[in-house]
């Protein structure tokens, strides 16, 4: 006997999963990235919300909120004037000693969250990595006098394909992930975005993925919303800020007013470090900004 809200589920799923396979990019062959120039991509910090949001019955959050946040991300692919040849996500769900590229040419996934319903754990986005990719931002790093690892095993984790699963549903672009560097420096998160600024004018789209606000238990008590507005104003103003500014002002994040009331712990703000390194001189806009579970929240474009 079948269970109609079982059914109702799977359809669900089946309408926001996109299943399947893609074919492993084999890219600029024979030559290397640093040569091939083409339209320079946006640098983009995005909110990724709470968990597997995307696909659950009752997910947190406010619906309207949660449809809002859906239509930005689908709309991301709008943001590049060609096709990128691939996306690097910059996840506030991954710290390594030092800056670590994933090298999978196809990458698992990585269910990085505890006690949601069991199909969250059968979600597949079975984009291609990008080793050769990963390739040239070791030698960016490097070149920058920084040490880098690799690991072929590392999967998707949320922070990645919660988002991407929105904005690029047929999982056909090679993606590939650099970790956040422990001790959560923004100066060094700065520098390491500044290293891979090349690879906008080699096709690569860098998104960094987080959340403007990430407190918590403001979250789970609904006091987001007083505890977030300071920041938020804050953060609004220094991502429009000349380049300079914004990133003094950023370097300096901590002492600004509500600073950590917005994040106690600041691992899903420095990929925001990350993408405005990237930027260089291009001047931010918020062409995003919302409440979700109580809480203000933005996204930040460059170029």
């Amino acid at each position: 006997m079948s269970d109609p809200k079982r059914e109702r589920r799977v359809t669900r799923r089946a309408a926001l999963v996109t299943a399947g396979t893609a074919a492993t990019a084999v890219w600029l062959e024979g030559k290397s990235m640093s040569a091939t120039k083409t339209q320079k991509m946006p640098a983009v910090f995005l909110p990724h919300g709470g968990g597997p949001w995307n696909v659950m019955e009752q997910p947190m959050g406010e619906p309207e909120s949660l449809a809002r946040l859906t239509r930005y991300l689908e709309g991301l692919p709008a943001l590049p004037a060609t096709k990128p040849r691939a996306l690097l996500v910059i996840s506030a769900h991954w710290e390594e000693d030092v800056p670590t590229l994933m090298t999978a040419s196809r990458p698992p996934m990585l269910y990085d969250y505890f006690g949601f319903p069991q199909h969250t754990y059968e979600i597949q986005w079975p984009a291609p990595g990008a080793p050769d990719v990963a390739g040239r931002v070791a030698e960016l790093l490097g070149g920058a006098g920084m040490k880098v690892a690799n690991t072929p095993d590392r999967g998707f984790d949320h922070g990645t394909f919660v988002p991407m699963m929105v904005a690029y549903p047929k999982a056909e672009i090679p993606t590939f992930q650099v970790s956040l560097v422990k001790g959560l420096d923004p100066k060094q998160h700065l520098a390491l975005g500044r290293a891979l600024a090349p690879l906008r004018e080699e096709g690569v789209y860098i998104i960094g993925s987080g959340m403007s606000f990430h407190n918590m238990r403001a979250f789970r008590d609904g006091g987001g919303g007083r505890l977030s507005e300071t920041f938020d104003r804050w953060l609004a103003e220094t991502i429009a800020a000349p380049a300079k500014e914004r990133d003094e002002r950023l370097t300096k994040w901590a002492s600004a007013p509500g600073a950590r009331d917005a994040h106690p712990r600041e691992e899903h703000l420095l990929p925001l470090m990350v993408v405005a390194g990237a930027a260089g001189n291009d001047v931010g806009s918020v062409p995003y900004r919302d409440t979700l579970m109580s809480a203000r929240i933005l996204a930040a474009h460059f170029g």
